[in-house]
């Protein structure tokens, strides 16, 4: 029997797409992979696509333009940065993340990569296996009991942090302006403006969507602000921070140090400068990453698309205005129960 629907996947970062065909297939849909996740390539395939399943791949205006039957777009992720919402929203297209299934491995490795440059993990690994058994390398280790963590972005991940980071006893700051006040009194976490928090705060760790708004949010001037102890942690979005600024704060001592998991470019140029920075921890993009998240993820992601296709609406809408508009393809979709 032939399929009902098809679902275009534009590229993907694990090892089997199991998952996703079996939720598919529970509504007739069949999977389109595509090779190279070129734009071209995608242009090619989209017009008989009837939804979109996307990790890193670009969705362009011009590959949803192509994509004159599609209903949906998924990502399979939280943020939404490599698809172009406003067009899928002008021409109907509901839109989808999901936000909820990295929380606590994201949070764990904030806290991981915010205690490895607390205790010099990295550095005195590197200097201790090169046979050099000095303690004293590096900054000087304080007790990580009663210093600040200030937090950018206060939702799921971030507010998971907060629970985390007050375990060991850190004092918990957090500035964001799209949380209510009472989420901050339930998590025991002081609101603060940004300057307040990049003056106070000994750890900064960013939980925040690359959105216009948010766009290199971190730069010289905020470096600047900062405690010259100070370390910066973004397992975000790497274009949150301006990197050649970051770079120059580290060099020239306006903080201490970093721990990143994401860079504006992934995989970074070879020459990338902080790749020979010491005091930087960098991990390849890897803090989502769990046998079950990654399962959760492909089966959240394509659930959102075949909701969509069935007239259900979706976990987590980016787009909501999209449900009202008198352009939405997908029929009256009801809601999740």
């Amino acid at each position: 029997m032939s399929a009902k629907y098809k679902v275009l996947l534009t590229d993907y970062a694990w090892p089997s797409i199991e998952p996703e065909r079996q939720v598919l297939s529970e509504i007739s849909a069949e999977l389109i992979v595509a090779e190279t996740g070129t734009e071209a390539e995608l242009t090619d395939l989209a017009p008989q696509a009837d939804g979109i399943l996307t990790t890193w791949a670009q969705v362009t205006a011009g590959v949803i333009k192509a994509a004159e039957k599609c209903k949906a777009i998924a990502r399979c992720g939280v943020g939404v940065d490599n698809i172009d919402i406003g067009t899928a929203t002008a021409l109907g297209i509901v839109v989808a993340n999901v936000p909820a299934y990295c929380i606590d491995e994201v949070s764990d490795h904030a806290m991981a990569l915010l205690l490895a440059c607390a205790r010099k993990i990295a550095t005195l690994n590197h200097h201790a296996k090169n046979r050099n058994w000095d303690r004293e390398v590096g900054p000087p280790m304080r007790r990580i009991r009663g210093q600040t963590l200030g937090i950018i972005g206060l939702g799921k991940i971030g507010g998971t942090i907060a629970s985390k980071a007050q375990a060991f006893g850190l004092n918990v700051i957090a500035y964001d302006p799209y949380i209510s006040q009472q989420r901050f009194q339930a998590l025991g976490v002081k609101s603060v403006d940004l300057p307040e928090l990049l003056a106070q705060s000994d750890f900064i760790t960013i939980h925040t969507p690359l959105t216009a708004e948010t766009q290199q949010m971190l730069g010289e001037e905020e470096f600047r602000q900062m405690k010259p102890t100070a370390y910066v942690i973004n397992t975000a979005r790497g274009d949150i921070i301006d990197t050649v600024a970051l770079h120059k704060a580290m060099d020239e001592g306006w903080i201490t140090g970093a721990g990143l998991d994401v860079l504006p470019q992934e995989p970074p140029d070879v020459d990338e400068p902080l790749l020979n920075l010491e005091n930087t921890i960098l991990t390849p993009h890897a803090a989502f990453l769990s046998n079950e998240s990654v399962y959760d993820l492909q089966v959240s992601a394509a659930s959102s698309v075949a909701r969509v296709l069935t007239g259900r609406r979706p976990e987590s809408v980016v787009n909501p205005e999209v449900l009202e508009s008198p352009a939405l393809r997908a029929t009256s979709l009801s809601t999740p129960k």
